[in-house]
């Protein structure tokens, strides 16, 4: 997987408009109702990343959850993260 310029990840952040660029990654926060909401995403996340072998990092607070995605291996964002964040955003919806 080939890491993404700083053009093409401006380019392809413009199609996530709830994404947002972190240091070497994207991130998103998703608002739920509860806890067992955020939860149930953050477990559809989990076996989601375990199928494609792509963990984002997790941050659960209450009925917040934030994901960050970076491809560790490539050493920065690749499709693979944006791919995985169309799959989070199809969860939420």
């Amino acid at each position: 997987m080939t890491r993404l310029s700083p053009a093409e990840i401006a380019e392809r952040i413009k199609a996530t408009p709830e994404w947002s660029v972190m240091g070497d990654g994207i991130s998103r926060t998703f608002q739920f109702k509860d806890f067992a909401q955020a939860m149930a995403f953050v477990n559809q996340v989990a076996q989601r990343a375990e199928r494609v072998h792509h963990h984002p990092d997790i941050l659960i607070r209450w009925n917040r959850v934030t994901l960050t995605l970076s491809t560790h291996d490539a050493g920065g964002v690749t499709e693979k993260d944006f791919d995985f964040a169309g799959f989070a955003d199809a969860i939420e919806a």
